[in-house]
């Protein structure tokens, strides 16, 4: 370490004498070995922090294919002896957990941020037009309508791609008599 590099260290020490890292922000505003747009040192192939991707096999990825510090089966750092998340744990008065032993973000009573005008889960209310709720004013994953139609699109699909393979195989076995 350079006599320059010590001196900068000192002048941003804080008054808890913690030395603050100095980051630069790119042109996004982002920090700059994160910034995607500018395709930073800290980013991967797939556009993601290389130390969290699972494909690149960052090193924040446990041999379980998880965040390592949630990774129950290593028993990482976020974990609770109940083997539950640390924050969201009932038990350890976790982070998450109002006084009403809720989470703070859904209950009702704290007026979480999930919680809509109408006292209700603001993805599941058909007033605010939540995101669970479908066209026919259902919650998605219980409406048979929706379901039906997904089932016949998913069929449809399937269809034109067997269609399809069939035609390759029969401009190749045309192909192949005229040679």
């Amino acid at each position: 370490m350079s006599f320059k590099q010590i001196n900068t260290n000192i002048d941003n020490i804080n008054s808890k004498n913690v030395v603050k890292r100095i980051q630069k922000l790119c042109k996004h505003k982002h920090r700059q070995s994160r910034c995607k747009e500018c395709k930073g040192s800290g980013i991967c192939k797939h556009l993601r922090r290389k130390s969290r991707c699972k494909e690149c096999g960052g090193i924040s990825i446990c041999e379980h294919k998880r965040r390592r510090n949630e990774c129950k089966e290593c028993g990482g750092a976020s974990i609770c002896e109940h083997n539950r998340r640390k924050n969201q744990c009932k038990e350890c008065g976790g982070a998450s957990i109002c006084e009403h032993k809720r989470r703070k973000s859904q209950c009702k009573e704290c007026k979480g941020p999930c919680i809509c005008i109408h006292n209700r889960i603001k993805s599941k209310c058909k007033d605010c037009r939540g995101s669970n709720i479908c066209e026919h004013q259902r919650i998605k994953s219980k409406c048979k309508e929706c379901k039906n139609e997904k089932n016949q699109s998913k069929e449809y699909i399937e269809t034109t791609i067997s269609q399809n393979i069939y035609n390759e195989y029969e401009y190749e076995y045309e192909f192949s008599m005229l040679l």
